[in-house]
């Protein structure tokens, strides 16, 4: 479940509940008892790690390995398979 902040705009109160998203927002301070708390809003706290994300997702320190150029056209005798039938 998520945790979401809310703030007092009477007191300045703060604090995080744990909340489903199908759950009211919260209204009485806990701290004053006025109506007045109000959601924060706030960034995730979480990273997508593991196989399946795009290499350039979260990069860390390491580069990637450079990638290998393409072999040459069949045709060009420059592939193996054109060289060793011209032997």
């Amino acid at each position: 479940m998520p945790i979401y902040e809310y703030a007092c705009t009477a007191c300045g109160h703060q604090l995080e509940v744990i909340q489903k998203m199908s759950d009211p927002v919260l209204l009485t301070c806990p701290a004053c008892n006025t109506d007045q708390l109000q959601k924060l809003i706030s960034a995730a706290g979480f990273r997508l790690k593991g196989s399946g994300w795009y290499e350039t997702d979260f990069k860390g320190g390491q580069k990637p390995a450079a990638k290998e150029a393409p072999s040459p056209a069949c045709g060009t005798g420059a592939c193996p398979a054109c060289v060793s039938s011209t032997d």
